[in-house]
């Protein structure tokens, strides 16, 4: 947890004028400045927040504080919490197993999921924070943060007193975070999200065949290498989840949205190489495309994304020629999604099918080098 974190972004599209995109760069217009975010916190923070409380409490007995203790070492990047308490007897695990469980449910409906099983998860907010715990040493209890901007982080302890700790420094004593497993989310929504714009007539349910396909093969845009920019270094963040929508028009002439999971890209400042495939060109009439990457946290809606991104999109109609799909739908999305700050992590536009090269990025936040990919039937 000492690397520099990614924000954990609301989920939402993002928009600016098409402009050109040279082989090089990617040249816009500043984006839209958001909707000031309201100051309440979301339903999924004060489910994590109640569990922090809960679990600090619960730390008072002993056997979980073993548990919690070896589980955690076990597992850096965090352990399930509800079968980590379900695995031990006594009524205080008991108790906390149930209200976790409840909180997991509680999670995956704010987010528009269905139930998912265990999402709720614990790990030690840093490594070096071990030795002091094994000491004996009382550990607090936080919740994995979505404000990076916070000067305080709110920790709980054994005996449920509030403790306010420094955001810009590590603390010496041990602190649990209490975050969600958005690998597990992220995986679910990206599913919803297609299978809801389907639904609505924004992508189809199902690959369409087309003229590239029959021809044994398609053209797609492979990314090589990728690396986001943020500056930001609080320790109580976790890793990102990161994933793109890639819009444009339809072999049908209505509009296509894909939504393509990148859940290796997780910290800033990290060069990765996914060799990935971003862009079906089969799937698309024009030559031209554009791509939003994003971040979920633990308050993206999904359905919600869906249904404000649809009701939008499907007022665009094919004019003939490649136009921009996402200048209208900033608009409509809810103030309360732009939370801390903006919701989009960077864009590329006009992305085409011989785009190669380093392409940086609108915000100047990230670039990716991409490459055109043949795709060959077996």
């Amino acid at each position: 947890m000492s690397q520099s974190r990614l924000r954990r972004a609301v989920v939402a599209l993002t928009a600016l004028p098409l402009l050109a995109l040279g082989a090089g760069q990617a040249v816009a217009a500043p984006a839209p400045t958001p909707a000031p975010a309201p100051a309440a916190a979301s339903k999924v923070t004060a489910i994590e927040d109640e569990v922090a409380r809960a679990l600090a409490a619960s730390l008072a007995d002993p056997a979980l504080r073993e548990r919690l203790r070896t589980a955690t070492a076990a597992a850096p990047a965090g352990a399930e919490l509800a079968p980590l308490a379900a695995g031990l007897s006594g009524a205080t695990a008991r108790g906390l197993a149930a209200a976790t469980a409840r909180a997991d449910r509680a999670v995956a409906t704010a987010k528009g999921l269905g139930d998912l099983g265990p999402l709720l998860r614990v790990q030690l907010a840093d490594p070096s924070m071990r030795a002091a715990l094994e000491a004996g040493t009382e550990p607090l209890v936080a919740i994995a943060g979505t404000d990076e901007h916070a000067r305080t982080v709110r920790a709980y302890d054994t005996a449920g007193r509030v403790r306010g700790l420094d955001a810009a420094t590590l603390p010496t004593r041990p602190v649990y975070l209490v975050d969600i497993d958005t690998a597990k989310a992220l995986t679910a929504g990206i599913d919803l999200l297609q299978r809801e714009l389907a639904a609505r007539g924004i992508a189809p349910a199902a690959p369409q065949s087309s003229a590239a396909q029959a021809a044994a093969g398609w053209w797609g845009t492979k990314i090589t290498s990728v690396e986001v920019n943020d500056d930001e270094e609080p320790w109580f963040k976790g890793a990102a989840e990161m994933f793109s929508l890639v819009s444009g028009f339809g072999q049908d002439g209505k509009v296509r949205v894909d939504s393509v999971a990148m859940p290796y890209l997780q910290y800033d400042g990290t060069v990765y190489y996914p060799n990935q495939i971003l862009v079906n060109w089969s799937n698309y009439k024009y030559n031209l495309a554009d791509v939003v990457l994003m971040e979920d946290d633990g308050d993206t809606n999904y359905l919600a994304l869906a249904q404000a991104v649809a009701a939008v999109l499907l007022t665009i109609a094919d004019q003939g020629a490649y136009i921009p799909l996402v200048n209208a739908v900033l608009a409509a999305l809810p103030a309360s999604w732009w939370v801390d700050d903006p919701d989009y992590v960077e864009s590329w536009y006009t992305l085409a099918r011989t785009s190669t090269g380093r392409l940086n990025g609108a915000r100047g936040n990230g670039w990716m080098t991409v490459e055109p990919y043949w795709v060959g039937q077996l």
